[in-house]
């Protein structure tokens, strides 16, 4: 046995990666890194990064290595996408690691933890007694901590320093040890008498320190309480670090030149607005038109109903026209889930993909929310993104993606995931898919509402606007309900998205309308030729798309040039 491992260990150094395509060096590095961010779990750790970055330094190595001249325009663009997905991973690692700096003296038990953590995930037995003894001295090094952020609160000069976004990031260090720390004491308690005997006391009143050091943290930290449940704190990562992701997105534009962009639709949007509204009778009055529109929605229950009789009338749409293919088994297999009211506070509006998850109001809810969740849900509005959804949307994306290029995942971008839905959204606006003014406000409520977040989320991580300047900047400019807007917002900064999420909707849906003029109004690919392209390509940055279909080979040193905004 000892034999056969020592061979298998010399064959694999000698003929890993003989003769191996970009294609599998790429489900190679993916499968490596995600090894290793499961076994190093811990967001903190300082293995973690080292062994990542290890690994990323050699397969830099291994792409600088490739015979450019001899590769594919297939070939290059994935070896030009793989070497930006290792320099973003690098670039994320070091912000990481900087803004744990800023929050580490906090934590002086955090080493001891991580001592204990790194043992439990080698499989290495308890010295029972000694661990005991750790967990004790963490004890006292937590109650410490926590009685110093405390003290800290009561000092105006230290208090300055101790922002909601710093608390923020401080809670959530220290929850993520708390619960690897749990998972290291379950791994060996009830299983070995010793452990049990020496470190279930300790465990558990360290564990309440650690507790008692959250709560303070988020209750007086944050400003998360019984009585302010959903205060809205996020981590703006500004400007430097905006333009280094939009540099890995492959957008050549800056952040200002953006916010122009979004603002510029934006202005598009209330013009179309005050066309429909004149048309049922409003004037230029479009928020008065909108609230009409809201109010046209079905009663309790009919909610479902009203999303399968939307989805069967915008596929048929589709496919009277030959847009793109529809695979049967696709069509056959999306479904509905209703959201839960919790998970409306998030997402006020339904979600999509294989099923599509209907955000209405529950009868638990208070009356105000139950009619802010109608009146966003109207009919009208529903009827402008079903398809966003569904199909030609996020179901039939994903059903693509399962089944071509799966390799490409690796390099996931929303420019891709959301930019194709929003530009169905205006592809369907072009051919006519609105039957009246109403369904008008419907597609320009969300097409404005997607101009919107380029304005705010690049303005509030570059620390130009707060949260609730965001949801009074939705009501206002957008027709938002006041409760919708809350959700977007608490969805937007503090959901877990990354920080171009929501510039990626309508920006990716301007690169494809360019690619559409450049190859399907010039002629040189049909509507269906374009769409299953894309579609069957891969999740990639734009400009990498490009690439791909108008079959022209990126240089190796490849930085993103393609200024696709002609307007």
């Amino acid at each position: 046995m000892i034999r056969t491992t020592c061979v298998c260990a010399v064959f694999v150094a000698a003929s890993a990666f003989a003769g191996e395509t970009v294609k599998e060096l790429t489900l190679r590095y993916a499968a490596d890194v995600g090894a290793l961010e499961r076994k190093y779990s811990v967001d903190c750790d300082p293995q973690r990064a080292a062994r990542i970055r290890a690994v990323n330094l050699e397969y830099q190595s291994r792409i600088g290595a490739l015979e450019w001249n001899g590769l594919s325009v297939s070939d290059a663009v994935d070896a030009v996408l793989l070497r930006h997905s290792i320099e973003r991973r690098d670039a994320r690692l070091a912000r990481a690691i900087d803004r744990h700096a800023t929050y580490s003296a906090r934590l002086p038990f955090e080493d001891a933890a991580l001592k204990l953590i790194s043992a439990r995930r080698e499989g290495l037995r308890s010295d029972a007694q000694t661990d005991a003894a750790s967990l004790h001295a963490m004890k006292k090094m937590v109650e410490d901590s926590r009685r110093s952020f405390e003290h800290d609160l009561g000092d105006e000069a230290l208090k300055a320093t101790l922002t909601p976004t710093a608390c923020r990031e401080l809670m959530k260090a220290i929850e993520e040890l708390r619960w690897h720390l749990g998972d290291w004491f379950r791994f060996s308690d009830g299983y070995d008498p010793q452990f049990s005997w020496w470190c279930r006391e300790p465990f558990e009143a360290m564990n309440r320190e650690l507790e008692s050091y959250i709560r303070l943290v988020k209750e007086r930290g944050v400003g998360i309480t019984a009585d302010t449940p959903d205060v809205i704190v996020g981590t703006p990562i500004g400007r430097d670090a905006l333009v280094e992701e939009l540099k890995f997105e492959m957008i050549p534009y800056s952040p200002e030149e953006l916010i122009a962009i979004g603002e510029r639709e934006h202005q598009w949007c209330l013009t179309e607005l005050r066309k429909a509204a004149a048309e049922m009778g409003f004037g230029d009055d479009w928020r008065g038109a909108m609230e009409r529109v809201k109010g046209l929605y079905v009663p309790p229950g009919e909610q479902p109903t009203l999303i399968r009789e939307l989805e069967r009338e915008s596929v048929a749409f589709l496919k009277a026209r030959d847009l793109l293919t529809i695979p049967p088994l696709a069509e056959e297999t999306w479904r509905l889930e209703m959201m839960s009211a919790q998970a409306q506070k998030v997402n006020p509006f339904f979600l999509g993909g294989e099923s599509i998850i209907i955000a209405y109001p529950t009868d638990g809810m208070a009356h105000d929310l139950k009619m802010m969740s109608l009146r966003g849900n109207n009919r009208h509005f529903a009827r402008a993104t079903v398809h966003h959804e569904a199909i030609p949307g996020h179901h039939l994306q994903q059903f693509m993606r399962a089944r071509h290029n799966q390799h490409r995942d690796l390099f996931e971008t929303p420019f891709w995931t959301e930019g194709w839905a929003l530009y169905w959204e205006t592809r369907m606006w072009d051919l006519g898919f609105a039957r009246g003014p109403e369904d008008r406000i419907g597609m320009l409520f969300w097409r404005n509402h997607r101009c919107a977040r380029i304005v705010f989320s690049l303005k509030y991580h570059m620390g130009e606007m707060t949260p609730q300047e965001c949801i009074e900047f939705l009501v206002s400019q957008v027709g938002h309900e006041r409760a919708n807007a809350e959700g977007e917002i608490r969805r937007s900064v503090a959901g877990g998205y990354g920080p171009l999420y929501q510039v990626a909707y309508m920006m990716g849906g301007i690169q494809l309308r360019a690619l559409h003029r450049e190859l399907v109004q010039s002629g040189a690919m049909t509507e269906k030729q374009f769409h299953d392209r894309i579609l069957c390509e891969g999740n990639v940055p734009i400009e990498m798309v490009r690439a791909l279909l108008v079959n022209e080979k990126p240089a190796q040193d490849h930085r993103a040039s393609w200024k696709f905004d002609a307007r």
